[in-house]
């Protein structure tokens, strides 16, 4: 990873992943679009917001944490705990660093409303990152009752959001590695797919690998289900022995620098059903047929669009899911998911050259307990896009 120096505005030196103009990039438009909007500020409580604009890098979220960016050129005011000071210090561009301090009638909510009325926001419209993990419900709530009557809080989720969909080319970058993680960590789980030792072994060689190839630890996952959990949409605790003729079901986020690439692959263990064989080929069959259809200026929801004609036409109607993938970039926990937007049919945002999108193909049939899926991750752009994953979408056999 390319480490570049900066310094902020306070005199501060700090330490970026990406240089200090790409950061000053994001932060204009943000500004722009506030105006636009008619706000004079923006309440930033998504981490993948406060990594986008100022790099600042945390699992501090989980509790209060916010950061304010106003219209006009003001310093950005970052207020968080004590244990993210130093981090925020020497690894962000926020220019004024406020700490709230835990105490039994601790509010910072109120330490929040004094900041913004020290900038002279009172009686102002402030835009609010309503929707993140990042912002609890008791939280927003607390937000709210204590700026009623001091500002208009309007819902701009959206704001820095939109902004992050299309990747720069020093992101693409970043991502591209995250690529090469995922694939060394199938390649590992595949090797570590043996009759009679636990799932969990599976799980424990892929995040090796990614962790030994210089890559951070998944925002989520990886999910590794066996036999009949192989039909299961989302990962479940406690280890599964695998048996004789069994299967596997893998999915995995590779991150690098927070930015993430998914795979997903299905594993036979003995003999294979040659059911499981043709649904791996029918996911395979749509996934190709998706890749050649994503294009910039296209519905992203045509994507769905094939996924359900192709599986429906060979018989899984009932089988497929609702949606088929996901916009992927810069995410911290729960989810490597960085939604929105999801791949759904009727979803009319035209996808645009450097966006990150993931498309999954899930088969898992209930009437015969066999399950297919394929997965991979791909850079729109002018023409073919750009896969980032050099294994095939085949019925891996051990």
């Amino acid at each position: 990873m390319q480490e570049y120096t900066a310094e902020t505005r306070s005199g501060r030196q700090v330490a970026l992943r990406f240089a200090a103009d790409e950061h000053a990039s994001r932060l204009a438009a943000t500004r722009a679009e506030l105006r636009r909007r008619g706000c004079a500020a923006l309440l930033v409580f998504a981490q993948e917001s406060h990594n986008y604009l100022t790099g600042f890098d945390t699992a501090g979220y989980v509790f209060f944490q916010a950061g304010i960016v106003t219209a006009d050129d003001r310093p950005t005011v970052l207020l968080t705990r004590r244990p993210d000071q130093r981090q925020a210090e020497t690894c962000s561009l926020y220019d004024d660093i406020r700490i709230w301090l835990n105490a039994e009638d601790v509010r910072p909510e109120r330490e929040l409303r004094a900041i913004l009325e020290e900038l002279g926001l009172r009686g102002e419209t402030i835009a609010v990152e309503f929707a993140t993990y990042g912002l609890t419900g008791a939280n927003g709530r607390a937000v709210e009752a204590e700026l009623a009557g001091v500002c208009t809080l309007v819902d701009g989720s959206d704001i820095v959001r939109t902004q992050r969909l299309v990747k720069s080319p020093a992101e693409l970058a970043y991502v591209r590695k995250a690529g090469e993680l995922a694939d060394a960590a199938i390649h590992a789980m595949l090797a570590a797919t043996k009759p009679g030792d636990l799932d969990s072994r599976v799980t424990a060689a892929g995040v090796a690998a990614m962790l030994a190839g210089g890559g951070d630890m998944p925002a989520g996952g990886p999910l590794v289900n066996s036999g009949p959990r192989a039909l299961f949409g989302r990962g479940i605790g406690a280890p599964r022995r695998l048996e004789a003729r069994d299967q596997l079901m893998v999915e995995l986020g590779a991150s690098y620098c927070r930015y993430h690439v998914c795979i997903e692959h299905t594993v036979a263990i003995g003999a294979v059903d040659p059911r499981q064989r043709d649904m791996v080929k029918v996911a395979a069959a749509a996934f190709d047929e998706i890749l050649d259809a994503a294009r910039p200026g296209r519905a992203l929801g045509t994507l769905d669009d094939i996924h359900r004609r192709v599986l429906d036409d060979a018989g899984f109607a009932k089988a497929r899911y609702g949606a088929c993938g996901y916009s992927l970039g810069a995410t911290f926990r729960p989810t490597w998911m960085d939604v929105p937007p999801m791949i759904y049919s009727g979803n009319t945002l035209p996808m645009r050259a450097g966006m990150v999108l993931f498309v999954h193909i899930m088969v898992p049939d209930s009437s015969t307990g066999l399950a297919a899926g394929i997965g991979q991750t791909f850079v729109v752009r002018d023409g073919p896009p750009e896969r980032l994953s050099t294994i095939p979408n085949i019925l891996h056999e051990r």
